[in-house]
C-alpha cells in the first residue's frame, strides 16, 4: 500500500509572499475589516483588505491601521475598471431607478439621494494610495490590471495577484506579468469577478477550474470557493493548488465586520440555499436570497453597474446596523453550511489540519 506524505506548508506561494501557511483571506467589498485581515496574517496566512469604494485618502488610513495591527504580509484589493462600468445615466434613467428602491428608503427612515457627480472613486487614485502604501500583495479583481502598474508594483517590492474565473482569464493574468492567480469557481460568496466574458458565461465549479488552470499557468494557483474545512483544503491542494482562498468561513467569525445578524444568517439553515443576483448591485453575485432580492427580481427594475451599487449603498449599511436582514447584501458562498468556528484563529487551524 502507498503511503502519502502529508502537504508541506511550505510551497511556490508561500516562498514567494514569506507566508507560513498556504491560507489566502477572500477579500470583501464594504464588510473588510482590520481586525480580520491581521488575525488571518498574524496567523501565517494572507490576510487581505478589499478596497471598492475606498478612495485615496481611505486608501492610506486603512494601510497605517494595518500596519499598527500586524507586522506580517497583507494585501489590498482593488477592482479593475473592464469597461462594463455605466458611469453616468441621464437624470430621469436616474430617478427612475431610485423610484422602484423608494420603498426602502422610506421603509429605513431615509430620503431618497440626488444623482451624484461620481459612482466610485477615481481608480488611478486608488491605484497611485496602494502602491505608496506598499502592502505585500496588491490584488485584483474584474480584470488584467495594466502592464505600468504591474511594473511599478514591482519595482516596489510589491507582488501581484489577480482572479480568474476560466482558464482563458488566467492565461490573460499570467500574460500581464502577475506573479500569482485566484482560481474562483462558481460557489465562491460575493461578485463573480468574471471579464473575458459575461458572468452568466464562467460558471466553473472549483474542482473542474482549479486543476485545469494549475495545468495552463505556470504561476503559483490559489484555489477559491467552496472550501471551509480541511477536507476543502486537501482536495484543492491535491488538484494542483499551492493556496487556498477561504470567503465565508472568516466572513462568520467574530473578527469579521459583518453584523451580529448577518454572521447569525450565515450559521443559519438558510445559508444552504444561496442565489446568484444582479438586484443589489447590478453585477452577478452569489448571496443568501431576502426579501429585497426577491422583490426586485419580480420587479425587474435594476440599474447598470455602478449606479445600482450606489443606490443600494445608500440604505444597506442602515439595515445592517438595525439588523434588518431583509434589505442588506448577504452575500455568501456554497460553503456556509460547513461553518462550524467562531474565530479567524480556529478556522485557520481547521484549514490546515488538513496540510
Amino acid at each position: 500500500m502507498t503511503t502519502h506524505q502529508p502537504f508541506a506548508s511550505s510551497n511556490r506561494l508561500t516562498n514567494l509572499l514569506g507566508l507560513e501557511a498556504p491560507v489566502v483571506l477572500g477579500p470583501f467589498g464594504g464588510v473588510s475589516s482590520v481586525a480580520l485581515t491581521a488575525a488571518v496574517s498574524d496567523g501565517g496566512g494572507l490576510g487581505s483588505f478589499g478596497l471598492y469604494g475606498y478612495d485615496g485618502a481611505a486608501i492610506r488610513k486603512t494601510a497605517a491601521e494595518l500596519r499598527a495591527a500586524t507586522g506580517k504580509p497583507f494585501a489590498l484589493n482593488l477592482w479593475v475598471p473592464n469597461g462594463t462600468e455605466t458611469n453616468a445615466v441621464p437624470q430621469e434613467d436616474f430617478e427612475r431607478y431610485t423610484a422602484a428602491l423608494k420603498p426602502y428608503f422610506e421603509e429605513l427612515g431615509i430620503p431618497l439621494p440626488d444623482m451624484p457627480a461620481r459612482y466610485m472613486p477615481d481608480y488611478g487614485e486608488q491605484v497611485e494610495a496602494v502602491l505608496e502604501a506598499r502592502p505585500a500583495v496588491v490584488s485584483f479583481v474584474f480584470g488584467v490590471p495594466a502592464a505600468d502598474v504591474v511594473e511599478e508594483a514591482h519595482s516596489r517590492g510589491i507582488k501581484v495577484a489577480g482572479t480568474a474565473t476560466t482558464v482563458a482569464e488566467a492565461v490573460a493574468l499570467e500574460a500581464g506579468g502577475v506573479d500569482a492567480v485566484v482560481a474562483s469557481g462558481l460557489e465562491s460568496g460575493g461578485h463573480r469577478v468574471s471579464f473575458l466574458k459575461p458572468a452568466e458565461e464562467s460558471l466553473i465549479g472549483t474542482f473542474a477550474l482549479v486543476p485545469q488552470v494549475a495545468d495552463a499557468v505556470s504561476i503559483p494557483v490559489i484555489a477559491a470557493g467552496g472550501i471551509a474545512d480541511r477536507r476543502g483544503f486537501t482536495a484543492a491542494r491535491a488538484l494542483g493548488a499551492d493556496a487556498v482562498q477561504v470567503g465565508t468561513a472568516f466572513l462568520a467569525t467574530q473578527e469579521s465586520a459583518a453584523v451580529p445578524a448577518y454572521r447569525d444568517v450565515l450559521r443559519s439553515p438558510a445559508a444552504a440555499h444561496t442565489v446568484l443576483t444582479r438586484t443589489l448591485s447590478g453585477r452577478l453575485a452569489r448571496g443568501i436570497p431576502n426579501r429585497i432580492i426577491g422583490a426586485l427580481e419580480e420587479a425587474g427594475t435594476v440599474a447598470p453597474f455602478p449606479v445600482q451599487n450606489w443606490l443600494t449603498g445608500r440604505f444597506r449599511p442602515q439595515a445592517a446596523a438595525l439588523g434588518n436582514t431583509d434589505l442588506m447584501s448577504l452575500w455568501a458562498g456554497q460553503s456556509a453550511p460547513l461553518l462550524r468556528h467562531g474565530t479567524a484563529a480556529d478556522v485557520l487551524a481547521e484549514l490546515l489540519a488538513g496540510a
